[in-house]
Parts: structure tokens; C-alpha cells; sequence
């Protein structure tokens, strides 16, 4: 169980960044929104092992080819929404405020789909799904909620500044995500 809590630790590093840039624009009901963001993260955690581990076999084949182009594309909308944003208010807190059920839960799955390769590599473990899932799950909503409040030190600063800033961090994340995939494919090609 420890390995899978070290999993669950390095699966929790995207919804932190995530929670991160969300709280340095969030200035209202601060402790609701870090609340949606912690359970819409958890909950994708929670489930993506859960359906990599049930499609080990079958359906990873055809995903894997393109999961890490859905983790960008999801990640450089979100950013981009939060600069333009940042561009059309004049500093007021808009659009990062308003955690719509629709963008909780394509913060869920961007920040899980890591989540669901790793639930594949659980299959040839010696551990309880469920239990892995659930240990998953609850790391990242104290990750996420740790990453909501740390942010609340920069309050200080322009809120337009803290708006293009947390946009630069998640379109950076999903750049991440792109760079770590296609860097394995060279090494992958190298090795062979």
C-alpha cells in the first residue's frame, strides 16, 4: 500500500498545479470552490484506475495513442479561457469564479487520465482495486485542497496578473504532459 500511496502522491501533482492556479484568481467563496475542486479531482482519480484497470487488454490499446493529446487539448482550453478572461475583465474576479458543473468536471478528467494509465499498471499488481482507488481518490482531495490554499498567500497581487499567470500554469501543464509523452516515444525509438 505504500507504493500505492506514493502513486497517488505523484498522480495528485497535476490537480495540485490545477488547484494552484484556481486559487490565485478565486476571491469569493473561497472555501466552496476549493471544496469542488478537491472532490472533482478526487473523483476522477478515484474512477480513471478504476477504468484503466477494467480496460487493461481490451480498450488501452486504442486509447494510449492519443489520451496524452486529450490531457493538452483539455488543459490549453482551460488556460486559454482563463486569459481571455483576464483580457476582456478589468480585474474583476469572472469567469475562474464560476466552477460550473461542466468545467469541474473537465478539470476531473484532465487532471486523471494519467490516473487511468496508471490503473492498468495496478491490474498487474498484488492490490485491491478498489482500495488503491479509494487511497487515489483521497490523496489527491488533500493534495488539491492543499494547492487551493497555498495559493491564497499571493492574494496580494493584481488580480488580472494572478488570472494570466494561473492561464500560463495549466496551458504549461498540459504542455508538460504533451512533452513527457512525446520524450518517451524518443527514448522508446532510441531504445529500439
Amino acid at each position: 500500500m505504500f507504493s500505492v500511496f506514493l502513486l497517488a502522491l505523484a498522480l495528485s501533482v497535476d490537480a495540485f498545479a490545477v488547484a494552484f492556479s484556481y486559487g490565485l484568481v478565486i476571491r469569493r467563496n473561497a472555501a466552496a470552490s476549493a471544496f469542488k475542486l478537491a472532490a472533482a479531482t478526487a473523483a476522477g482519480q478515484f474512477v480513471m484506475p478504476l477504468a484503466g484497470w477494467l480496460a487493461t487488454g481490451s480498450v488501452h490499446r486504442y486509447v494510449e495513442a492519443f489520451d496524452h493529446w486529450i490531457a493538452f487539448t483539455f488543459f490549453l482550453l482551460l488556460g486559454l479561457n482563463v486569459i481571455i478572461d483576464a483580457w476582456r475583465g478589468n480585474g474583476e474576479e469572472k469567469a475562474p469564479c464560476a466552477l460550473s458543473l461542466r468545467l469541474l468536471f473537465c478539470i476531473g478528467i484532465a487532471t486523471s487520465i494519467d490516473a487511468c494509465v496508471a490503473g492498468i499498471s495496478l491490474y498487474f499488481m498484488n492490490v485491491g482495486i478498489l482500495t488503491a482507488a479509494l487511497v487515489i481518490g483521497i490523496v489527491c482531495f488533500f493534495c488539491t485542497l492543499a494547492g487551493f490554499y497555498i495559493s491564497r498567500v499571493f492574494h496580494r497581487l493584481s488580480t488580472r496578473a494572478l488570472q494570466i499567470v494561473a492561464g500560463v500554469v495549466l496551458i504549461l501543464l498540459g504542455v508538460k504532459i504533451l512533452y513527457e509523452h512525446l520524450s518517451s516515444i524518443d527514448v522508446s525509438v532510441v531504445a529500439f
